[in-house]
Formats: structure tokens, sequence, C-alpha cells
């Protein structure tokens, strides 16, 4: 029986490969679940991405923007509400390290200052990642003010 996370990459899937043909783009699709969603990846054809990189947009706006669109399709279909990652052209992977990074660097600013740090507005995607890297670093952090300028506060104590 598949599972309902491995439906849900397989919806996405589909759903993707129509899109790729609309836009006359060429990627394959790896699905994955890590933990309680269902990842999936547009990576391009021999390891070339440079053409996918028009999906992913200047700051990751139209990735964003197409993680919507593809949950709105599993939702179409399931009825349930999606969690799905999407990733294209590793653009999310390469983000995930450079925020664990930031987050690891403002746990030790704070840790080392006692004073709390304040990041940047980031989206939800990116507060999660710091987050889990401020808590892996054995510190605490939140979130504060509204979207779209909702940032992390690293707590000194």
């Amino acid at each position: 029986m598949v599972s309902r996370l491995e439906q849900e990459g397989e919806i996405a899937a589909d759903y993707l490969e129509g899109l790729l043909d609309i836009a006359d783009l060429d990627g394959d699709i790896d699905m994955d679940v890590e933990g309680d969603r269902a990842l999936v990846s547009i990576v391009g054809d021999d390891g070339d991405d440079r053409t996918l990189l028009r999906l992913v947009g200047q700051e990751g706006e139209v990735l964003e923007a197409l993680q919507e669109l593809t949950r709105l399709a599993v939702h179409r279909e399931t009825g349930e509400r999606s969690r799905l990652m999407l990733d294209i052209a590793g653009f999310r992977a390469r983000k995930r390290s450079e925020l664990a990074e930031l987050g690891a660097q403002a746990a030790e600013q704070a840790r080392t200052t006692g004073e709390s740090v304040k990041l940047r507005p980031m989206t939800p995607f990116e507060r999660k990642v710091v987050h889990d890297a401020v808590a892996a670093a054995g510190l605490r952090s939140e979130s504060e003010g509204e979207e779209p300028q909702r940032c992390v506060v690293v707590l000194a104590s």
C-alpha cells in the first residue's frame, strides 16, 4: 500500500511533469519522504541545472509560488492539506545549509555576548531551518513580527 506522503509525492510529480512540458524544460523528478512531509526535487538532465534556475527566481520567489501551486494540486486530489517541500536545481538544499550556518553563528554570538540576536525577516521555511540550528546549538529561539517581516530572535538565555 502506498503511504499518504508517497501519494502526495506522486501527485506532485505528475503535476510538475505537466508544468515542465508546458514550459518546454527538461528535468528529472525525484521523490522522497523526510519525517512528516513529502520531498519532491526537480534536477536537470545530466546534472545541468542552469535552465531550471528560471523556475527558482532571484531569491527563490518563483520556487515558493510553484511549491504553493503544487500543494494546491495535491490538495485538489486528496482533499487534505499538504506540507510538501519542493526543491529545484538544489536551491533549497544549498539554502538550508547556509541558513543552518547562520543559525549556528547567531547562537554562538548570543552565547558569547549574552544578548539576544535578531535576524533579518525570513520565510517560514527559512525560519524553521534557523530554529532547528539554534536548538542543535543548545539555545532557544522564537519568531516575532508579522509576515512578511517575521524574523527569528535567538535568545541569550
